[in-house]
Order: C-alpha cells, then structure tokens, then sequence
C-alpha cells in the first residue's frame, strides 16, 4: 500500500514476466488477443495466448463467424504443464462457453500465485452480447467474485452482483454513493479490487471510473468524454490497466494510465477512415505503454 493504493505486483530487475492471455482472436475490429498482445508485449511481458474463440470479425458487423475452441483448451493447457511454463498472471476476457471457465480455474490450480485478472467481457448499456447464454453469465459472475482486479463496466457489474439489467437497468447517469455501493458490494462478493468503468453523467463532459478494494478506499478517476464509441475500448482499457500493474505501478495509477490511454487512442482513432467500424487505433501510442518500464 501507499497513497496511490494497492502495488500488486513487484517487478524485479530485468525479469520478463509472463501472462497468460485468455480471450478470443478477433481477426478484423481490433479487440481481444488483438489489443492484448500489443499492449501487454510492450510493457515488457511475455504474454501467453489461450485462445477461448476465433473471430472473423467484432459482432457489430453482420454475418460474422465464430469458431468455438472449447474443446482444445484442456490438451493445449495439459501441453503447458508438461513442458512445465511458468505464469505471472492470468488475463481473461471474452469467453466462448460456461466449461471455459472451468479452463480458467486449472490455470489457477495450476499457477496459484499468479496474479488474477479478469474483465467479465458480456454485456454494456444493458444488453447481454449475443454469444452469451445465461448459464455463461452465471459462470462468468462466479469467475469475477474471484479476481484480484475485476473490470466491469455497469451492465456486467449488475449482473455479478444479479441486479437487473434490460429496461430495468438504472444506466450509466449515478451518483458517487451508487457507484461505491457497486464497488463494496462486488469486493464483498470476493473480488479483491474493482475497477468500475463507464460512469457517464447527463450533461457532463467527462467519464469517470471507480476504483477500490479490499485494502484500499474506493476514489474516482476520470477522463473527458469524447461524444462517440467505438469496439475495442474495453478491451484496450483493461489492457492497459494490467500492463501498468505488471511495470510495477500501484493500481489507482495504473487507471489512471488506462483512462489516459484509451482517451488518447480514441482521438487518433477519430482521424482514420471509417473509425466507427474498425475499433480503437491505438499503435502509434505504444510507445507510452513502453515508458512504463
């Protein structure tokens, strides 16, 4: 601890830590794997992929294909164990199917002392993603309750905590008092620390996120907010967010660089063609993740 919050993991000298990257592989819309290992490479880590689907595309464009990897993760795992990899932390994001999950937890089994990252990637603005079957939203709640940083953004936090979403859901206009509640109430269902992300105000010109935990007061961060949205955000954010963490940087920096970050990589994306459709550019910026270290 120290007065920026939590420093969860210690990078000695030259060592290259390794992060197992558990997300799918998206071949056009830059997300997932696609943002993962750009961000986290350029931090100095080694990171390790474990692919839970493979993607033509992002789901906002029509006719988009998925292949289902499910059945591979428990060999492709079995062949890490018996060349015996090491692992600093584990990452996981969008997943294909609830028995993923269980793939998530023989990681854990197998690097108890890794460090667990999990952005809960299956729903914004109230609605579920269409990949995502209720009984993969149970599995990816019980996932979440056990994370050493848990990145939701409203809708997922509703649905960890099994608040309602839909034309239930309260949005993103809430107050401070409601997003600490969020927060405590997700660290007390297990999550260690929480970084609430997406709190957008009517009116407001900026967008604000809240981050706490378990050994740490829950604080705001915020950024401005630029009038669009664009595919790979969230997955650039919690990208970032874990690179800082994996320099050694305490958490509430590490939002803060990730907030910075993604603000940054929104404006250079608004200056390419069709930015709407082709996600978050953010490879000129790179060099930022890299003085890190």
């Amino acid at each position: 601890m120290n007065e920026n919050g939590a420093t969860l993991y210690a990078r000695e000298g030259a060592y290259i830590p390794r992060v197992a990257a558990v997300h799918d592989l998206c071949g056009y819309g830059k997300c997932s794997l696609g943002v993962a290992i750009p961000v986290l490479s350029a931090a100095g880590c080694d990171v390790c992929p474990v692919p839970t689907g493979l993607f033509s595309s992002h789901t906002a464009f029509p006719g988009w294909y998925m292949h289902d990897t499910t059945d591979m993760l428990a060999d492709y795992l079995a062949a890490w164990k018996n060349i015996g990899v090491k692992i600093d932390a584990v990452y996981s994001g969008f997943l294909g199917a609830p028995e993923q999950v269980e793939r998530i937890r023989d990681l854990y089994a197998l690097y108890p002392a890794a460090l667990r990252v999990v952005d809960p990637v299956m729903a914004d603005h109230g609605k579920v993603y269409p990949t995502y079957t209720p009984e993969l939203c149970d599995a990816m709640a019980e996932l979440a309750c056990g994370a050493d940083i848990l990145t939701p953004n409203l809708t997922e936090a509703a649905i960890i905590l099994g608040e309602p979403i839909g034309d239930e859901w309260a949005g993103t206009d809430i107050s401070d008092a409601e997003a600490h509640r969020l927060v405590d109430a997700l660290v007390a269902k297990g999550a260690k620390h929480v970084v609430l992300k997406g709190i957008q105000r009517e009116g407001e010109t900026c967008i604000r996120n809240f981050v706490g935990g378990a050994d740490m007061e829950t604080v705001e961060v915020h950024n401005e907010y630029l009038p669009y949205m664009l595919h790979g955000t969230g997955d650039l954010y919690a990208s970032c967010l874990l690179a800082a963490v994996m320099a050694g940087r305490p958490l509430e920096e590490a939002v803060r660089f990730a907030g910075d970050f993604v603000h940054d990589a929104m404006i250079v994306s608004a200056q390419q063609p069709e930015f709407r459709d082709r996600g978050v550019s953010f490879e000129p910026l790179l060099g930022k993740v890299c003085e890190l270290l």
